[in-house]
């Protein structure tokens, strides 16, 4: 095995065990705190910050990582996610919805560093030997990095519940970070040093990208994600539970399993790419993302429609958002598929910590908006009103999308090799 795909297992090897403990964490706050008697709106507004910070940490991040290196921003990461962990275990009586908000910000903080990390590593070592860059190979290790950390982060909610059940809620708690505490020993002795560092200092000022289709890129990907949230994240657990009747465990294992299956397929996505990219060495440009904008849009709508229309068919809701979850969890993993690979295809390699810290952090002030407009929206138009929003950040995507070049198979003008500095 060489070192580029060594270090590649290694990187991605340590994202999957961070993404467990993010998933678990998240799935233990909510469970746990139902558990002591908060609200709702209060479990809620634990994971506000935790969005609040990611948009923060993305620009921050992407900067950092040029100045010293993406292994020790991963490292970062890795750390201040075992002090998220450390610092729940607390006895109850300081949990107050403060503390753990300040909590959940640094969980957000460090997930946002590691994503930012592993996700600009992947560009760094596909041309680490200095040879011309593989697109083709690229979209595939974006996809499958990407892909196994939805499904792992699935995954993730089902070890926080068990967990939670067999050792209780500090137990786990103190599991999750002794694993983590291993695997950044282990990732920290095996990655080399200066992954992803510029060779001159960055300043602050190059996260802003001057690179038309990044930027492009980005306002595409902040309308994407929001399209998922607006519905997904507040609407779609609170109807199935207080409309079609749900258990808090069918609707957790639901959504856990939509995006065990949404992980899986975007990990799969490079093989729906046309056979002559794959020939050409080439990943998807911006018709692949133009179009699978368009087949996303219809599917909300089309939820929506079979929501009003339905009963007088005989349709019931339920079977109705199963099949649409199912269709709509298809095409968005295709979309953050091919948006993922995009970032990386249109960065310079010197400064690709900074351009994805950028481009996610669009992605997070998606997220975040998504999630405000899920309650806000559902509690004045209902699950069909948070459908019709969705359709409609999808079609901004689409347009944002117009502007889109289609990906060379050489790489980016001015772009640079970036040799492993240790």
């Amino acid at each position: 095995m060489n070192a580029a795909a060594r270090n590649y297992l290694t990187v991605t090897g340590g994202y999957w065990a961070f993404t467990i403990t993010d998933g678990a964490i998240r799935m233990l706050v909510v469970l746990y705190f139902h558990q002591l008697g908060y609200s709702p709106f209060e479990v809620a507004m634990l994971f506000l910050f935790y969005e609040v910070f990611g948009i923060v940490t993305n620009l921050v991040g992407g900067w950092l990582g040029a100045r010293i290196g993406l292994n020790l921003t991963m490292h970062l990461g890795m750390g201040l996610q075992i002090i998220a962990l450390l610092m729940l275990t607390v006895p109850d009586v300081w949990l107050t919805v403060v503390y753990v908000m300040a909590a959940q910000a640094l969980s957000g903080i460090a997930k946002d560093l590691n994503k930012m990390s592993a996700k600009a590593t992947v560009k760094t070592l596909t041309r680490a030997d200095g040879a011309g860059e593989d697109h083709s190979k690229l979209f595939k290790y974006v996809a499958i990095l990407t892909g196994s950390k939805n499904a792992l982060k699935g995954a993730g909610f089902f070890v926080g519940a068990l967990l939670l059940q067999v050792v209780g809620f500090r137990g786990a708690l103190l599991a999750l970070a002794g694993l983590l505490l291993v695997v950044l020993i282990v990732t920290a002795w095996l990655l080399p040093s200066g992954v992803g560092k510029m060779k001159q200092k960055a300043t602050f000022t190059q996260v802003f990208s001057n690179t038309p289709e990044i930027n492009w890129l980005a306002a595409a990907r902040f309308f994407l994600f929001g399209a998922r949230d607006v519905w997904f994240v507040v609407a779609l657990p609170v109807f199935l539970y207080s409309v079609l009747g749900w258990s808090y465990t069918q609707v957790g294992s639901f959504l856990a399993l939509w995006v065990i299956g949404y992980g899986l397929v975007q990990a799969l996505a490079p093989r729906l790419a046309r056979r002559r990219q794959r020939e050409a060495g080439r990943g998807p440009g911006g018709a692949s993302a133009r179009r699978w904008a368009l087949v996303l849009m219809l599917i909300p709508a089309g939820i929506a429609l079979a929501l009003i229309e339905g009963p007088a068919l005989g349709w019931t809701p339920g079977p109705i958002l199963i099949v649409g979850l199912i269709l709509f969890g298809i095409a968005f993993a295709i979309n953050s598929a091919v948006h993922s690979y995009l970032v990386l295809a249109y960065s310079d390699f010197e400064k690709v910590s900074m351009t994805v810290g950028f481009y996610y952090m669009a992605n997070a002030g998606g997220r975040l908006l998504g999630t405000v407009f899920s309650g806000l929206i559902y509690q004045t138009q209902g699950l069909e009103g948070c459908l019709w929003w969705s359709s409609g950040f999808v079609l901004a995507a689409y347009l944002l999308s117009l502007r889109l070049p289609e990906v060379s198979g050489s790489p980016p003008l001015g772009a640079a090799p970036v040799r492993d500095g240790g």
